[in-house]
Formats: structure tokens, C-alpha cells, sequence
């Protein structure tokens, strides 16, 4: 980490878990039951099995309206990178609320935004931009405009993958949610994806890589049809999960062998999450279209589609709104993803993210030796994982029980985890330090100390 991201006053250091009552508290209880009798099933598992109601966060910390304040490593799931109310973000997004906020005219702060970008694009041909309001529908142009660019129709993603909830994102996602909400898009399929931590007998991640690239290739094979293979330089949803770097380079190969468009989905890779910049920048591929997201925006809901001046001349993409949106560019959420590079860049934090991740993940994969359920323990710069099992050699996952459980004993003692699933991903704001990283450890520590001598996890 440089001096200078160390010296920087602007987000709070060394931050602590403070807790002043039960958890939930008796305010956090009586607002969320009020909140209850209107609010419909479905918001995100973690909000909902914490109970609690927040009143003010700060950099990796978040303080209830009971005045307990807990260690954040939840991280908006990929979204807060700057941390919780980073100061010079909260200025540039009053600034800009006070002049103009709502529209699709050109604006200075969609300009800048622009100009920023372009410092870091993805590859150099890569660097035609539109801007959206979610990742989804970010990634629903994406794919519209790989049907209008080719004139094919064929989708092909991975199993695991996730890339949105709208329908045509639902129909390439891999795993068995979609279940019920179709009939889905028509010629959309799902591949192999190389979870090292899962390789078949007698392969490791570079030759089971290999073969899930084989597979791809004899799906394909004759193909005339694909469209685009959209793919996750890392996985998130699934896991946090980190393939070959072979991998990305050998699925660009295939996409160019079948004349099909290679999308690299860094929703939640990009930005310096992974340690680099981009998260394909691992495996040195050069995409055809790139959608961004998640802290792209510093909190506020902005996505994007990056592509090159020949794929997005594709009519009728390219038509006026063709490939537009009502909320897409207009000047707060300009403002907001300008402001959020700029901190990302002046502050450091791709680097932060690589030195504190690396130190964050030397002190969990001790906890793979230490504790009968912790499987593996992995990670790209802040982009981390515990694989929590019931048997090691089975790899069997954690029954949802108990990984619940697991998530209130973190709770119960300050702590904002995603370890209600078994795959338990780690993704703080990449302004984290290493102090608060200690106290972090600190209380998973206690936690699986706690759940070995009770046993509950064999269950």
C-alpha cells in the first residue's frame, strides 16, 4: 500500500464493532415491523435476517438506530467501493443535486465522466460508452446489441453465472433459481464453468479449465448461430470464484473461432475489486463489449456498456433510443461515477485492494487447517472467499440452517456477513485497512471457535 493511501484522511481507520444492546434492537424491532405490514417479500436475505434498521455508516462501518455499530464486509455485495459516505463523494453528489439531476442532455458531468473512463478503459478499442440505472439492464443492451451486430440470436453463458434478473439476463443464468420463471428466451444455453474448488478427480483448475473449454468447443461446433458468449472474468454469485486464468483466454478463442462476440461481465470484478484494474486484465483477454456496474457508481445505481466505434454503429442499437434510457447518463449519476473513478484513482484503492486483500486472505487460510467446516479460504485482492463444508473430503456445502446460523452468531457480535450461504464471500469497501481487517478476523475467529465447540455445523 503507498504512504499516501495510508496518510489519507478522508475515510475512517481501524474501525470497531460497538454493540449496545440485543440484536435487533428494540427501535431496529418496532420499525421494521413497521415497515413489514407495507413491504413485499423478496428484498435481500441478508437485510432481512439482520433486523436491524440503519441510521449512519462511514467507511466500513454501519450504525443502527439503536447506536450499535457493526464491521461491514458485505460491501453492498460489490457495490460500496469507496466505503460508507466517503466525504468527497457526498460533496461532488450535493453539488451536482443542486444544479441539475433528471434528463439525457449532454451535461459537463457526463463529459467528465466520459474523459474518465477513457483513462482506463478496458482495451483500446473498447471505449464507446451508454450509460444505464441497474446491471441488468446494462446487460440486456449488451445483448441486443451482439444480436444486431452479428444478426445471429445464439446466447451462450456459464453455469453459476449470474448477469441480472430481467428476462433475458434470467434465461443465461446459471443455476437453478430461473427454475420457475420461464419459458425463457429462446437459443440461450449455459456451459461448464471451472470452479478449481470443485475439479474433478485426478484434474486441478488449469486441466479441468481444459475440459470445460473442450466442452464448449463441441457444443459449438457447427454453430452458426452464436451471437455472444457472456462470461465473468470471476465469478460472484457463485461464490467468489476464481478459474484459471487459462480460461478466459480460451473462451475468447472459441468466441472468435464460432464469429460470436465476446461479453466480459465486470458488474462486480471491476474498478480494482480483484487487485487490477479490470478483472480480465488477470488473463490479458481483449473483450468485444464490457459491462460495469455495482461500484462503478460509488452507491449510486449507474451501469454502463463499453464497446468499440464498429460493433456500436449496429443498427437498430445505434438508432436514436435505440439503446437508450430514461434514468441512463443524466448529470447526478454522471456526477456520482465521475466522482467515484477519481476517488478509485487519487486514493489508490485498486492498489489497497490488492495489498490489504492479500493480508485479508493470509489470515483466513489458516482457518482451513484450524476448523473441520472452513474447506478453503481464497481471493483476488478484496474479492474473497470461505468454502464452508460438512465434510472436507465430500466437499459437501453447509446445510442453509446452519450457515443461517452462522450468520447470526456474526451478527450477534458486530459483524455484516454473507456467510448465510456455504460458499461465504468476503467483499468490504476497497478503503478497508489492515487494522480494521484485524478486528474483522477477530470475531470470525470467535465465531467458528464458538461453532466447532458446539457442533451444530454437523448437522
Amino acid at each position: 500500500m503507498t504512504a499516501k493511501f495510508e496518510t489519507n484522511p478522508t475515510q475512517p481507520k481501524h474501525q470497531k464493532a460497538v454493540l449496545r444492546t440485543e440484536v435487533p434492537g428494540p427501535q431496529s424491532r418496532a420499525l421494521r415491523e413497521q415497515e413489514d405490514r407495507h413491504l413485499a417479500p423478496g428484498l435481500q436475505g441478508f437485510a432481512l435476517m439482520s433486523g436491524m434498521v440503519v441510521e449512519d455508516a462511514r467507511g466500513s462501518a454501519v450504525t443502527d438506530i439503536d447506536g450499535n455499530t457493526y464491521l461491514d464486509i458485505i460491501g453492498g455485495i460489490g457495490v460500496n467501493g469507496l466505503g460508507h459516505s466517503h466525504p468527497r463523494f457526498v460533496n461532488a453528489v450535493k453539488a451536482q443535486v443542486e444544479k441539475a439531476s433528471v434528463g439525457s442532455f449532454t451535461s459537463r458531468a457526463r463529459v467528465e465522466l466520459f474523459e474518465t473512463i477513457s483513462k482506463n478503459r478496458p482495451s483500446e478499442k473498447v471505449h464507446r460508452t451508454q450509460l444505464y440505472s441497474s446491471g441488468a439492464e446494462a446487460v440486456e443492451s449488451a445483448l441486443r446489441l451482439a444480436k444486431c451486430a452479428t444478426g445471429k440470436t445464439g446466447l451462450v453463458s456459464f453455469w453459476g453465472g449470474f448477469h441480472g434478473k430481467t428476462m433475458g439476463a434470467l434465461s443465461l443464468m446459471g443455476s437453478d433459481f430461473k427454475d420457475q420463471f420461464g419459458p425463457f428466451v429462446p437459443d440461450s444455453h449455459t456451459a461448464r464453468y471451472p470452479h478449481p474448488y470443485h475439479c474433478p478427480e485426478g484434474m486441478n483448475a488449469d486441466t479441468f479449465a481444459e475440459a470445460c473449454l473442450d466442452d464448449l468447443r463441441k457444443h459449438l461446433k457447427g454453430t452458426a448461430n452464436t451471437a455472444a458468449i457472456i462470461v465473468e472474468p470471476m465469478q460472484g454469485t457463485a461464490g467468489n470464484v476464481i478459474p484459471s486464468d487459462s480460461f478466459l483466454p480460451g473462451v475468447a478463442s472459441i468466441a472468435k473461432e464460432v464469429g460470436a462476440l465476446l461479453i466480459v461481465d465486470e458488474m462486480i470484478t471491476g474498478f480494482g475489486r480483484t487487485g487490477k484494474y479490470w478483472g480480465l486484465q488477470h488473463s490479458g483477454v481483449t473483450p468485444d463489449i464490457v459491462t460495469l456496474g455495482k461500484q462503478f457508481g460509488g452507491g449510486f445505481p449507474i451501469s454502463a456498456l463499453i464497446s468499440t466505434d464498429e460493433i456500436t454503429s449496429a443498427k437498430p442499437w445505434s438508432n436514436p433510443s435505440g439503446s437508450s434510457s430514461s434514468y441512463g447518463g443524466n448529470p447526478l449519476a454522471a456526477a456520482a461515477a465521475n466522482e467515484s473513478l477519481k476517488i478509485i484513482a487519487e486514493e489508490n484503492l485498486v492498489e489497497n485492494s490488492r495489498v490489504v486483500g492479500a493480508y485479508f486472505l493470509e489470515q483466513l487460510k489458516p482457518f482451513a487447517d484450524r476448523y473441520p467446516f472452513i474447506g478453503e479460504a481464497r481471493g483476488r485482492g478484496l474479492f474473497l472467499a470461505l468454502e464452508m463444508v460438512k465434510d472436507k473430503r465430500s466437499k459437501q456445502p453447509l446445510t442453509k440452517p446452519v450457515t443461517n446460523r452462522i450468520f447470526g452468531e456474526c451478527l450477534k457480535r458486530g459483524l455484516l456477513t454473507m456467510a448465510y450461504a456455504s460458499s461465504f464471500r468476503i467483499q468490504p469497501a476497497m478503503t478497508i485497512d489492515k487494522g480494521t481487517v484485524d478486528e474483522v478476523i477477530q470475531i470470525l475467529r470467535e465465531v467458528f471457535d464458538f461453532v466447532e465447540k458446539d457442533g451444530f455445523w454437523k448437522v
